[in-house]
C-alpha cells in the first residue's frame, strides 16, 4: 500500500507509442483502485519516431498516411485531447493526479508550474502560452495555449494535453529536446521551433524537474515504483485493446 504522502515515480522507459500510452492509462486506473494513491509522475522516450494524435482528431493529412505507409513514422492515438505531437528525440512527461483542481484553467496553471520553475533553475525561462485554441491546425506546436510553455520569442518548448476521468487527471506532454528538422518539415510543412541548447541534456532536465516537483508539493515525496509482472500484463492488454487496433487507411 502507498503512504498517502508518497508520489509514485517510474524510472524513464523507452518503448513504442502504444505501450507508453498504456502505462499512462494504467497509472490513471491505479488512482481508482488504490485508495492511498495520490499522484504519480514519470518521464519517458519513444522507441522510434512517433506521431501521437489527439483522441478527437478524425481525418489525417495524406502526408501522414504516406509517411506511415513508408514506415518513416508510426502513429498512435492518445487518450488525451489536443492536436498531433511529433515524438522524435524528445522527452515526454506524464502526471497523474487523484484530486486535482476541478477548474481546467486552474489545473493547467498548477500542473505547468513545476515544469516552468524546474526549467528556470536549469537557466531556461519559459512562460505560459496565451493564444486561443486553433481547431483548424493539426499541429500541437503551431499554437501556444494556457496548456503550453513558450520562450520569450514565442517558441513553444512544451505542449501538454489532459484526459479527465471521474475527476481524476492524466496530463502528459512533450518536452522538445532536439527534434528532427527534416521529419518535422515533412510532417508539418514548417521548421520545428527553435529550442535552447540548454535543453539537450535529458538527464539534466529530468533532475531539475524532479527537484521542482518536490518544491511545488513539499508535503509529498517521490517513491520509486517498479512495474511488476502483473502490471506489465495489464499494460500489454491495455496496449492491445486501446492503442494498437486502429486502422488509419
Amino acid at each position: 500500500m502507498l503512504n498517502p504522502q508518497e508520489v509514485l515515480y517510474l524510472d524513464p522507459l523507452k518503448l513504442p507509442g502504444p505501450e507508453q500510452m498504456a502505462i499512462d492509462l494504467f497509472l490513471l486506473e491505479k488512482s481508482f483502485t488504490d485508495k492511498n494513491f495520490h499522484m504519480a509522475i514519470r518521464f519517458y522516450t519513444w522507441d522510434g519516431d512517433w506521431l501521437s494524435i489527439g483522441k478527437n482528431q478524425k481525418e489525417l493529412p495524406l502526408i501522414w498516411l504516406k509517411l506511415l505507409k513508408q514506415k518513416k513514422l508510426k502513429i498512435v492515438r492518445r487518450p488525451s485531447g489536443g492536436k498531433a505531437v511529433l515524438h522524435s528525440k524528445g522527452l515526454t512527461y506524464a502526471l497523474i493526479w487523484k484530486n486535482p483542481p476541478k477548474n481546467k484553467k486552474e489545473s493547467y496553471i498548477k500542473t505547468t508550474k513545476w515544469l516552468k520553475d524546474g526549467l528556470k533553475k536549469a537557466e531556461i525561462d519559459l512562460f505560459l502560452g496565451n493564444q486561443p485554441v486553433n481547431i483548424s491546425n493539426s499541429n500541437c506546436f503551431a499554437t501556444s495555449t494556457l496548456a503550453d510553455l513558450v520562450d520569450k520569442d514565442k517558441n513553444k518548448h512544451i505542449g501538454s494535453a489532459q484526459y479527465w476521468k471521474k475527476g481524476h487527471l492524466l496530463q502528459h506532454g512533450e518536452i522538445l529536446i532536439e527534434p528532427s528538422k527534416q521529419l518535422w518539415k515533412q510532417v508539418f510543412n514548417i521548421d520545428p521551433p527553435k529550442i535552447s541548447k540548454k535543453m539537450k541534456d535529458k538527464n539534466r532536465i529530468i533532475a531539475f524537474l524532479k527537484k521542482s516537483f518536490i518544491k511545488t508539493w513539499p508535503h509529498l515525496r517521490l517513491s520509486n515504483y517498479n512495474l511488476n509482472e502483473k502490471d506489465m500484463k495489464e499494460i500489454k492488454d491495455l496496449s492491445i485493446k486501446s492503442f494498437e487496433e486502429e486502422n488509419y487507411f
